[in-house]
């Protein structure tokens, strides 16, 4: 931290003037990405950087051009951070931008918990505010996303990842076959969510998290926010965990977004429910590749159930009436009691109960969400091994992808939906949509 001190303050003394640092912080884990909060001549800012340039090497562009994006945003009224300055090679700290500090809430818990009145409000006027930023102000690097090709791409990383995932096979073949017309392009966020904004006792403080921008179809920034996971169990507000569609929509509207399309809603938000399973599964193919051997990593692999059992119930609706009504298939046996040596679920028990009873009391900090997430990890095996349930079926998924079976196949749906169903209940047991499933399904 000495280290970067100095080098923090050298680039502040540059950049800002005369001042002394103080109250360095990180406030993000990860082991590339990385952000620090900082105080310099009395006035708060936040460090964002990546240390390394080549974890940038792989985006589409790079943290200079995002930088540029903010300052755009910010010029244009957007409730965008105030960047002070972009690093260069020769501040030895890899690659990022300082912005002046944003006091306010960002905990989607805290934020969900007692939302001010008008943060829904806010959020549609906001997003209208962001798809309004001329085009001539977005720097040159920002691309246009072809969403041909997007989706062409999800297929190819699907199919790398074994292919043989059927709820993610029918939401592939759905979106091919529901492929809107290009859109006037704007400028998308791409991250527009809970877990993305700043709120204050006044409602909506900041937009933050920008390197997913684009140029695209508005729609896809109006759905993102709206998909299950990122609605934190409030499930019955579609609208960011807050309220309904309707105000949302007339709130961005009414500040000069674009008339909703609720079909071409309808797609971006099964689209980006299926970018977020692959997303899942990609994070698993980072964790056997080592790019990043975080037990974290490998958890959040195992989150591809959540979004499996959402596409499901996105989908379901294109079934007959009488596949929808179909009971479903009992759940596999549950495993007989053991007998003999120690098997490998009570093998897996017993680390998890030293863990919670050696390891997690004499935890602080990071090193204790670490330990947290070490245990939900073993939980996941522990459900596992007592279950026996897999999600993969290459025979059924490239059945769907290739459109030669469809939901009208008699009992499918029905099959699905107790896939889904019992895998989500081994990978995610908390998981708000579980529930809701097992009340609708009747499973």
């Amino acid at each position: 931290m000495t280290d970067l001190s100095d080098l923090l303050a050298s680039f502040m003394s540059r950049t800002a003037g005369a001042g002394v640092l103080s109250g360095l912080e990180r406030l993000s884990g990860g082991a590339n990405m990385e952000s620090w909060s900082f105080d310099w001549a009395g006035s708060g800012y936040v460090l964002r950087r990546a240390p390394s340039a080549a974890y940038m090497a792989d985006r589409p562009y790079g943290h200079a051009d995002e930088a540029a994006l903010v300052m755009a945003a910010h010029d244009a009224g957007v409730k965008a951070p105030e960047v002070v300055g972009v690093l260069a090679d020769g501040d030895g700290m890899g690659t990022g931008y300082a912005m002046r500090r944003i006091v306010a809430a960002v905990s989607p818990a805290t934020i969900l918990a007692d939302p001010p009145p008008s943060l829904l409000g806010d959020l549609g006027r906001e997003l209208a505010h962001i798809h309004a930023i001329p085009m001539a102000s977005v720097p040159d690097a920002i691309p246009l996303m072809d969403t041909r090709e997007a989706l062409a791409e999800l297929r190819a990383r699907f199919l790398s990842y074994g292919g043989d995932r059927p709820a993610i096979a029918l939401a592939i073949r759905w979106c091919e076959d529901h492929l809107p017309a290009p859109a006037e392009p704007v400028l998308v966020h791409g991250d527009y969510r809970m877990g993305n904004v700043m709120v204050g006792a006044d409602g909506l403080a900041a937009v933050l998290d920008w390197e997913l921008a684009h140029r695209g179809d508005a729609h896809e920034d109006l759905a993102f926010g709206c998909m299950t996971v990122w609605r934190f169990g409030r499930i019955d507000k579609p609208a960011f965990g807050i309220g309904s569609l309707a105000d949302y929509f007339a709130a961005y509207e009414a500040a000069g977004g674009v008339k909703v399309d609720h079909d071409r809603f309808r797609f971006w938000l099964i689209y980006r429910t299926l970018w977020w399973a692959l997303g899942c599964l990609q994070m698993g193919q980072m964790w056997r590749s080592g790019a990043d051997r975080t037990v974290e990593r490998v958890v959040i692999g195992r989150r591809t159930a959540e979004q499996e059992l959402d596409l499901v119930r996105l989908l379901e609706e294109e079934a007959p009436a009488a596949e929808r009504a179909r009971p479903l298939p009992p759940s596999p046996d549950a495993a007989s009691a053991p007998v003999g040596e120690p098997t490998n679920r009570e093998i897996v028990q017993a680390v998890r109960d030293w863990i919670e009873g050696a390891v997690k009391p004499a935890t602080q900090g990071h090193a204790k969400f670490e330990v947290a997430v070490a245990m939900n990890a073993l939980g996941i095996v522990l459900r596992d091994l007592d279950a026996g349930v897999r999600a993969e079926d290459a025979a059924l998924a490239d059945a769907l992808l290739s459109g030669a079976t469809t939901l009208a196949a008699p009992g499918l749906l029905a099959r699905l939906r107790r896939e889904v169903l019992d895998k989500c209940a081994v990978d995610s047991p908390k998981y708000a949509a579980l529930a809701a499933a097992r009340a609708d399904w009747r499973g």
